[in-house]
């Protein structure tokens, strides 16, 4: 029962536990409180027939503060099991989700957007909190409470009034629950349309610059219009839906009070039951339906919520990418080995192999979607290969953890990604603990230090949001400034000088001429000049290796490298 609540709304173990805490706890303040009613019963009864002798009063009274005392009780114990615990939890379980989004592979990212994945960690957990600390315990809690009063009225009382009064009960929540499938629908439905606005609006403040540039904003705004007008009439249809079932079952519910005078009178008329027990199913009836009406909207809000509680179990059950935290590795060498790989059934790579050796560049070109990112991911296991094998030293990387294993490699992306922190912590998140004259020496090489120098705070200045106060060459020197800092034994490249001129790319590839001796070296670029000392070059085309070989080599072949080179050389002498 623990493994089923623990998918069904997303907890951790202690979670579910907790929650099964809150329902025996809000099962036991309700039998409470009804336990109060059978006492005045009690009470009443024995007034009616002079049968309250001076003995009984005292064990009345000891009842009576019996059940204060245990409604006092299950109160305090209810408040921390739905409330107190379900803040834990709602932090333990935003705090799971980071740590399985940073175990997960990179695919499962590529399947999101920042919107959809912001919804989940932000929107879906609060509504999850919001059920377990309202919606769960107390539906659950009234369920059984209520069901251990029928029956007692079944056994003790009179069978006939018990089900002229609890029949409309279990007739409303077949009703709500015949409606579920209907209700996830119309749910997951505006909760698409919602993602579909946030996806809009984040585009909307990244793209404003280009929509203002060529005086797109009125035109992108229609759409954003029609976006948020159907959000509006989803948001209507959905709550006109729930409102119909619910409202339905409450009317049934309200039937409960006219059958069980119709009932009482007659069976009160015939002498089979006495005035009393007439009276007292009229006080349950009308004390127990007004509370049945919020466990019904209850109910709906449960099923409501298993959209948000299946995008929760959705990454939280999602395959995580494992190994052993240890390095076995002897050398650092590269090698694929008749490596296939495919995105969503889509073929992107296909038997591909080839060897980057230690203390030699290794350069990927090709025409673009050739697939030479993929290979540069997969040789860090960003992504997880179909077939074949890729090694690092003689090391299976399917068989390390990825956090282990990116310890050995320092990646300049071609997309610098650059947070609203000061020039120093940015850099330094290169080397964790690393001295602030390490991260000053590592500036230098990457030739930040002549443009840090001239920001207002110099190394402490704030640089904005993804480094909005930098200009493009700016930003990707702060990016090779990390990789110096990190200094790990394979280096991976992406375009990493596509944004700087041709005075700080020389300067950065003198700089990288130190920082890659004796290291495995990985590098993308479609500038010949960029790898025209590379030692080895793998020339990827519709994701096969269609040349491999020195640059001289691919040269004298006349084939695809030959081509690009050439037509580069175009390409720098064209003039306006």
């Amino acid at each position: 029962m623990i493994e089923r609540l623990q998918h069904r709304f997303a907890l951790s173990r202690k979670g579910a536990q907790d929650m099964v805490k809150a329902c025996i706890s809000v099962t036991v303040t309700n039998m409470a409180f009804m336990m109060s009613a059978g006492i005045l019963y009690k009470l009443i009864s024995d007034l009616l027939d002079n049968s309250l002798a001076k003995d009984k009063l005292p064990l009345y009274i000891a009842g009576i503060a019996g059940v204060i005392i245990l409604i006092a009780i299950t109160n305090f114990i209810q408040y921390n099991s739905t409330f107190l615990s379900t803040y834990k939890e709602s932090g333990v379980r935003r705090t799971t989700l980071a740590e399985r989004l940073r175990k997960l592979p990179l695919s499962f990212f590529a399947k999101k957007d920042l919107s959809d994945l912001t919804a989940t960690i932000m929107a879906d957990c609060a509504q999850i909190e919001t059920a377990s600390s309202h919606w769960i315990p107390e539906f659950i809690g009234a369920l059984i409470s209520t069901s251990i009063a029928g029956i007692s009225m079944f056994i003790f009382f009179d069978w006939r009034m018990a089900l002229a009064s609890f029949w409309v009960i279990a007739a409303a929540l077949f009703i709500i629950s015949a409606s579920s499938n209907a209700q996830k629908k119309t749910v997951k439905k505006l909760y698409n349309c919602k993602l579909e606005l946030g996806d809009g609006v984040q585009e909307c403040l990244e793209a404003v610059r280009d929509l203002r540039a060529y005086n797109a904003q009125d035109k992108y705004m229609d759409g954003l219009e029609k976006i948020i007008k159907n959000v509006e009439k989803q948001s209507l249809f959905t709550e006109l839906k729930l409102a119909v079932f619910v409202n339905s079952a409450s009317i049934i519910l309200k039937l409960g009070i006219a059958t069980t005078a119709l009932v009482g009178g007659t069976l009160l008329a015939k002498g089979e039951i006495t005035l009393l027990t007439f009276f007292m199913f009229l006080m349950v009836v009308s004390r127990l339906y007004d509370p049945m009406q919020i466990t019904l909207q209850n109910f709906a809000a449960i099923i409501a919520a298993t959209v948000q509680c299946e995008r929760l179990d959705e990454v939280l059950s999602h395959d995580i990418q494992t190994g052993t935290d240890r390095m076995t590795n002897n050398g650092y060498d590269i090698v694929f080995d008749h490596v296939s790989f495919s995105y969503d059934d889509s073929a992107v790579l296909s038997d591909v192999s080839f060897t980057a050796r230690q203390g030699e560049v290794t350069a990927l070109i090709g025409p673009s979607g050739g697939g030479k990112t993929t290979v540069s991911r997969l040789a860090a296991r960003f992504w997880d290969i179909d077939k074949g094998r890729i090694s690092l030293g003689g090391m299976d990387i399917s068989k390390a953890d990825p956090e282990t294993l990116f310890s050995a490699y320092s990646i300049v992306f071609q997309d610098v990604t650059l947070f609203n922190q000061s020039v120093m912590e940015n850099i330094r998140i290169g080397k964790k603990g690393a001295s602030d004259e390490e991260v000053m020496r590592a500036a230098k090489l990457a030739n930040c230090d002549d443009f840090v120098s001239k920001l207002p705070q110099g190394y402490d200045t704030l640089i904005g949001e993804n480094g909005s106060e930098l200009s493009g060459g700016e930003r990707q020197r702060i990016s090779i400034a990390r990789a110096f800092l990190k200094d790990a034994p394979v280096i991976l490249l992406d375009e990493a000088t596509a944004s700087l001129d041709a005075e700080n790319e020389t300067q950065i590839q003198q700089a990288l001429s130190e920082l890659i001796k004796d290291k495995t070296v990985l590098i993308i670029a479609h500038r010949m000049r960029t790898i025209a000392n590379a030692d080895h070059m793998v020339v990827l085309k519709d994701g096969i290796v269609a040349e491999e070989g020195t640059p001289a080599q691919l040269y004298e072949k006349n084939g695809i490298y030959r081509r690009m080179a050439e037509q580069q050389i175009v390409s720098q002498n064209w003039k306006m």
